[in-house]
């Protein structure tokens, strides 16, 4: 009988913001989305408490390329010497060469910052990489993983169905629950950070994450979900909202675009929460700014791009 583990990589020094996964069969092991390169130690200490070594970890697996999910990639490999790297064609392409990662997080966040959000980035060894194609399978110890191409959050996105758990590692194509939000009570929120959001394909990404019939998803912002259906409902009502606050930005001043749009996403996350039944204390505020910040950016950054287009 194996075993499933969620892990709280603490990210950001927070607790319940971002988990990665370890799935264990027979002493081997696969870890699904590695946080940041400060995550690693937290993983490899769950491996050791649940009985898998180093040389045991047959994969590891990232949704996409931003760094809390897979910015800590190159330094598991480098802590397991037989595992691989399962990813998207286009994560895989900058983890093997991640300069433009570095260089472009780098200017968002300054160099200090940087080092402390993501540490030390290294280039990925090619040969430690599989690429893994829209609909492809891959059998493992009683496993039957299928991986999905999930654009809307980035267009470098997939899922992972595990028919043997019947859930989905969702990476952020399923939104954001964050567990001290909620009372014991079901609340979630899309996010629509820089620089692909599309709401279309967000749309049909949370489709094709119901159209598997998984009970459960594993996202990695935060934790086990069960309740899908409504899940699901918030994720489209709140993705409308974000859609409708675009098109308003026509009539909105550039220099007033991020701060209208701000407004506009504490909008969105406060309707899903009183639909809910949710109340948002300032604190619970204080920590979804970041939250709000990076949807706002990514909602301006859509419509901009949109306006080149036009």
């Amino acid at each position: 009988m194996g075993s499933f583990i969620t892990i709280d990589t603490e990210y950001a020094e927070l607790k319940q913001v971002a988990s990665a996964y370890l799935i264990e069969e027979e002493g081997h092991g696969i870890v699904v989305e590695t946080n940041t390169t400060h995550a690693i130690p937290k993983i490899l200490s769950v491996m050791d408490k649940q009985n898998v070594s180093p040389s045991n970890l047959d994969y590891i697996i990232v949704t996409h390329v931003h760094l809390d999910h897979a910015g800590g990639a190159w330094a598991l490999l480098e802590s397991c010497p037989n595992a691989v790297l399962l990813a998207h064609p286009k994560t895989a392409k900058h983890l093997i060469d991640p300069s433009l990662l570095i260089k472009s997080a780098t200017s968002v966040y300054g160099k200090e910052n940087f080092q402390k959000l993501y540490g030390e980035i290294k280039p990925i060894p090619k040969e430690r990489v599989r690429v893994m194609e829209d609909g492809e399978f891959l059998d493992w110890r009683g496993h039957s993983f299928e991986f999905i191409y999930t654009k809307g959050h980035a267009n470098h996105h997939f899922c992972i169905y595990d028919k043997k758990l019947n859930g989905v590692f969702t990476g952020d194509s399923f939104g954001i629950s964050y567990p001290h939000l909620e009372n014991g009570k079901s609340f979630i929120f899309p996010t629509t950070t820089p620089t692909d959001f599309d709401a279309k394909e967000a749309m049909h990404s949370i489709d094709l994450i119901m159209g598997t019939g998984a009970n459960v998803c594993y996202l990695t912002h935060f934790g086990e979900i069960q309740n899908l259906k409504q899940s699901a409902e918030d994720l489209k009502i709140g993705i409308h909202h974000c859609q409708n606050a675009i098109l308003e930005l026509k009539n909105i001043p550039k220099e007033n675009r991020l701060s209208f749009m701000e407004k506009q996403v504490e909008l969105m996350i406060q309707s899903l929460a009183n639909r809910n039944s949710v109340s948002l204390t300032e604190k619970d505020w204080s920590l979804l700014r970041l939250d709000v910040n990076l949807n706002a950016q990514g909602l301006v950054y859509a419509f901009e791009k949109s306006e080149k287009h036009s």
